[in-house]
């Protein structure tokens, strides 16, 4: 089952904020480029989340403004140039207080669906 981050109906699958967790955390491993983040999230979700590129970059620039990341010009591997992204330590305190309460949320949903009829 493979889910797209894109778009109102998409976002509906995922609760706010997620994209942004999901972002910080890939970010936090070292300094990404945009596609890089794409990729990785794939990859670590074993493909059960693509995000587009229409969801990725104003999520990467309202981070950014937020001053939970920052970014920086550099040659990628492949030889261009790309604007890499990494962690502030805002940025790593804020992905602190939404795992903290990612997982909060996801033991009170468990709970819930644990109840037997």
């Amino acid at each position: 089952m493979s889910r797209q981050v894109d778009g109102a109906a998409s976002n509906a699958e995922l609760l706010q904020g997620t994209l942004d967790m999901l972002i910080l955390k890939v970010a936090a491993l070292r300094p990404i480029h945009g596609y890089a983040i794409v990729q990785r999230i794939q990859q670590i979700s074993k493909d059960a989340l693509q995000i587009r590129q229409g969801s990725l970059y104003p999520a990467l620039y309202r981070l950014e403004n937020r001053g939970w990341l920052k970014s920086e010009w550099k040659t990628s591997e492949e030889g261009r140039r790309a604007k890499y992204y990494s962690l502030t330590k805002t940025g790593r305190q804020q992905l602190g207080a939404e795992t903290a309460g990612w997982k909060r949320l996801c033991d009170a949903i468990a709970l819930v669906l644990e109840t037997g009829d």
